[in-house]
């Protein structure tokens, strides 16, 4: 099932769209002006990377914005790329401890 984005060369807006049959990619349409005059874009993708290759190109020296400390899986990951860079090595425990700390659980242990 594959996903087109297209830009529409009559009303200049862009859109995507899913196929569910190959016949029906033919026959599409501007969502917003029904116009068939359209270009096929050329749409942005993203890579999975493991942990592992996550944390062998994390950088902790350079500064961090506000963005990035929102996600709690990278305060997780700047954490034990830290503790790797200071030769410190909790194996499983450290995976504990970070996904207790990104999910707030850790808090649950405290307040005991």
């Amino acid at each position: 099932m594959p996903i087109y984005e297209y830009r529409c060369n009559r009303c200049n807006k862009e859109f995507s769209a899913l196929f569910l049959k190959p016949k029906e990619i033919s026959k599409v349409r501007c969502k917003y002006c029904d116009s068939r005059n359209l270009t096929k874009l050329i749409s942005s993708f993203s890579v999975h990377q493991t942990e592992e290759s996550r944390l062998s190109n994390f950088d902790t020296s350079r500064p961090r914005g506000d963005e990035f400390y929102k996600d709690s899986r990278n305060v997780g990951l700047w954490a034990k790329k830290r503790m790797k860079e200071m030769g410190v090595d909790l194996g499983s425990k450290m995976d504990e401890i970070v996904e207790k700390g990104r999910t707030g659980k850790i808090l649950d242990e405290y307040n005991k």
